[in-house]
């Protein structure tokens, strides 16, 4: 069985790409069943974030084209579009590539802590889709393991850097105090509700929580002590926000030029800054073009990040020690699967072995047989009959001079000669 690792991220993609290959959460058991089906993957998972989407799978076969089309033909995109920002990560390499991103080492914030919760949620989906099994089961079992390893061995964690981190930075050094600003935040997921908590404690003036499920605002912005609304709310309150960060799981954006236009005319032009950490985006790009409008993505805030990431820097070699270790302990523990046939074999055909002898051990005992003749044939049966096949193995090496069947069976019978 064969493990292999395919995708696309910020590092290889820029931001339209990375729309065009997403999954929505709502098309992943679809896509999942899909790729183990038509896709000719055995097991697969798929992890959809907003600055990845890359596919973990085993298959029987070097089919990882195949694979690869599949891809492109889900989203309907040309291959020839998607190969120049394609990355592959077959075997020992990709296992690599799981530790590395669980940890944070692949991530646009060095050592940001996000990315292994996703990794986790994106195993348990494909887990209960039923398209897991023994290799990708240990293979994220393991992950996980040294993702906490890294985290409780080093300081990759040790500074507050991230993505919604670096967006309240931003908004302090365009807006050098919030306490009288109004922020709207729109969606509720976990990059959200991280931001509202660095906003929280830059004291900002007030907090909105705009999400689709008003129930699910509601509850974050107790948490804050803000205010939730529903988005359908959005166009008659967009004039209120100062600042804007928006991260959803619309396929659709969520604010459009107009909107943003309307909003600036009743502010009277003061000045928005606009956050959208989503892909696919949930701001409009067209919307940037508006004077009086400061709009980042994702993209834009890795310049941000640079500062404080030196000590995350240093704790990243002392984690590649780590992951070069346990890259080395799956490999081995990958390599051992290859034995498992054979050792069920040999099992199977001892204990056979094993019950034809006692039974015959038996009906001698149920004749009158002495007890201590019957163990003694038992032993003596038992003893032959184990040792025939590699006796007459070594018989002809030894006949051949082979050298390296004579030391194969020094080592797998612990043979001190």
């Amino acid at each position: 069985m064969h493990l292999f690792n395919f995708g696309i991220n910020h590092r290889t993609a820029p931001v339209d790409i990375r729309e065009q290959t997403a999954f929505a959460p709502e098309t992943l058991e679809t896509a999942l069943a899909d790729i183990t089906g038509a896709g000719g993957a055995r097991e697969a998972t798929i992890l959809s974030t907003c600055n990845r989407t890359e596919i973990y799978c085993s298959h029987e076969q070097a089919n990882e084209n195949s694979l690869i089309n599949w891809f492109c033909d889900y989203h309907h995109l040309p291959a020839a579009q998607i190969e120049p920002y394609l990355y592959r990560n077959p075997g020992d390499e990709a296992v690599r590539h799981a530790f590395r991103v669980a940890s944070g080492l692949d991530s646009m914030v060095l050592g940001e802590p996000q990315i292994l919760g996703q990794m986790k949620e994106a195993f348990a989906t494909a887990h209960k889709t039923g398209v897991t099994g023994k290799l990708l089961n240990q293979l994220f079992q393991h992950t996980f393991s040294v993702a906490k390893q890294v985290r409780t061995d080093t300081h990759i964690g040790a500074s507050a850097v991230s993505v919604a981190y670096a967006a309240v930075r931003l908004a302090k050094q365009i807006f050098s105090e919030l306490s009288e600003k109004t922020v709207l935040l729109i969606g509720a997921g976990e990059t959200i509700e991280l931001t509202a908590q660095h906003l929280s404690q830059q004291q900002v003036g007030h907090i909105i929580v705009s999400n689709r499920t008003v129930e699910r605002a509601q509850k974050l912005s107790e948490v804050v002590g803000g205010e939730a609304i529903t988005l359908a709310e959005l166009p008659t309150r967009l004039h209120e926000a100062d600042i804007i960060i928006s991260s959803t799981a619309s396929q659709l954006p969520i604010l459009g030029k107009g909107a943003v236009e309307r909003a600036l005319k009743k502010r009277r032009h003061r000045p928005i800054f606009m956050v959208d950490l989503a892909v696919p985006r949930d701001i409009e790009s067209e919307v940037g073009e508006l004077n009086d409008v400061f709009l980042y993505t994702v993209d834009d805030l890795q310049n941000v990040v640079e500062d404080n990431l030196q000590s995350r820097r240093e704790a990243a070699k002392e984690a590649e020690s780590i992951i070069d270790l346990q890259v080395c302990q799956f490999v081995d523990w990958l390599k051992s699967l290859d034995a498992v046939p054979m050792i069920r074999a040999l099992r199977e055909s001892a204990d056979q072995l094993r019950q034809r002898e006692l039974e015959k051990a038996h009906r001698l005992l149920a004749s009158g047989e002495n007890a201590e003749v019957v163990i003694e044939t038992l032993a003596r049966s038992l003893t032959n009959k184990y040792t025939h096949c590699p006796t007459a193995a070594l018989q002809k090496a030894g006949r051949e001079a082979d050298k390296a069947v004579i030391e194969a069976a020094r080592r797998l019978f612990d043979l001190k000669v």
